[in-house]
């Protein structure tokens, strides 16, 4: 999974580095930041952007501009080309340029694109010019003004036409800590993520699998420290799930579980946990609601030690022990944790 952050001009320096800093230790590999945003009153606009742009060299950080012709001429350039030596690696283009000139330009940066703009004409022309369009990324706006976004839906089926042309996807969830101006309403792509903003791990879950983003990036300027530490586990593939766990049976924490590849709707099942290689005498083998935590007992022959959590109610098993429960909290998490998923289970 790809999580990215957004940073601003007009947001000083020092915060921009904190939030560097914050992104570097959360395994954060790209950066949105807009070039052409009017609002922003930088005194020495050339001088600002070279100092935000050292900072994210310097930690790491891959950046996405949103430039025009109009920041080419701000920051003294010749041409577009040229913010290549101010080390932007990919631009967002929108209007004015030909489907020849941007294939030219997709040579020197990955090309950010308008998804919700992208017509079957335009692919087609790009391809016409022999495009690689494996390097044009299809982002949606986010959107300051409220309900004005999208639905998931909506961007589900942008993105489902998008990808089968080979083109990678991108969107944005609202911050749930410093929002951004002028508006400070939260800056999504999908309407129903403003009003639940403070979610910021389930609003990227539903990003990646429900809209099928490739890359999901906070449009906001910052977000909580809990909300930090859960994506350094997102871009790891992974989750940290709280959970009751009989004590016996704590043998299951301090280790990474990850679903099998091949994932039921029904259960998380531990790849690790089998090989654990522990002896499991059958015990509270009781009906299994949603978030139980089970184990699979002798009974269940060459399954013995198998770690589950059931995603929905399921009946009662004589082979299969119930040692604990997902927390409430985190029960929404579980449709998304599949597919080759990791999780953490943390008991306090």
């Amino acid at each position: 999974m790809k999580i990215g952050i957004s940073i601003y001009l007009g947001t000083n320096l020092d915060k921009n580095v904190e939030i560097l800093k914050k992104a570097k230790a959360a395994k954060v590999s790209y950066a949105f930041t807009s070039l052409q945003i009017p609002e922003e009153n930088v005194d020495d606009y050339e001088k600002e952007t070279k100092k935000l742009l050292e900072k994210c060299k310097e930690y790491g950080i891959q950046l996405i501009a949103d430039a025009s012709p109009e920041t080419v001429k701000k920051l003294s350039c010749n041409t577009i080309e040229d913010l290549e030596t101010w080390g932007i690696t990919s631009i967002r283009l929108d209007y004015g340029y030909s489907p020849e000139e941007i294939v030219k330009l997709s040579e020197t940066f990955q090309i950010v694109l308008n998804a919700s703009t992208i017509t079957a004409k335009d692919i087609q022309d790009w391809k016409t010019a022999k495009a690689d369009l494996s390097r044009f990324i299809a982002c949606h706006n986010y959107y300051p003004k409220e309900y004005t976004g999208l639905s998931i839906e909506r961007v589900h089926e942008i993105n489902e036409n998008l990808r089968m042309e080979g083109l990678q996807t991108m969107g944005f969830v609202p911050g749930n800590m410093t929002m951004r101006g002028p508006l400070f309403a939260g800056l999504p792509t999908v309407e129903t993520h403003r009003f639940n903003k403070n979610d910021v791990t389930l609003n990227i879950l539903e990003m990646y699998f429900d809209a099928k983003c490739d890359l999901v990036m906070v449009g906001d300027v910052d977000v909580s420290e809990e909300a930090w530490k859960d994506i350094e586990m997102l871009n790891q593939d992974m989750m940290e799930i709280k959970a009751e766990i009989d004590k016996k049976y704590h043998f299951i924490t301090g280790m990474v579980h990850h679903d099998r590849i091949d994932s039921s709707s029904f259960l998380f099942r531990s790849v690790e946990s089998r090989r654990l290689k522990n002896e499991i005498k059958p015990e509270n083998c009781i009906e299994r609601k949603k978030g139980s935590i089970c184990i699979s007992n002798s009974k269940y022959l060459r399954y013995e030690g198998e770690m589950e959590i059931a995603r929905r109610d399921l009946p009662q098993d004589d082979r299969v022990n119930v040692i604990g429960h997902v927390d409430l909290a985190y029960l929404k998490y579980l449709p998304y944790i599949k597919n080759g998923m990791g999780i953490k289970l943390k008991t306090e």
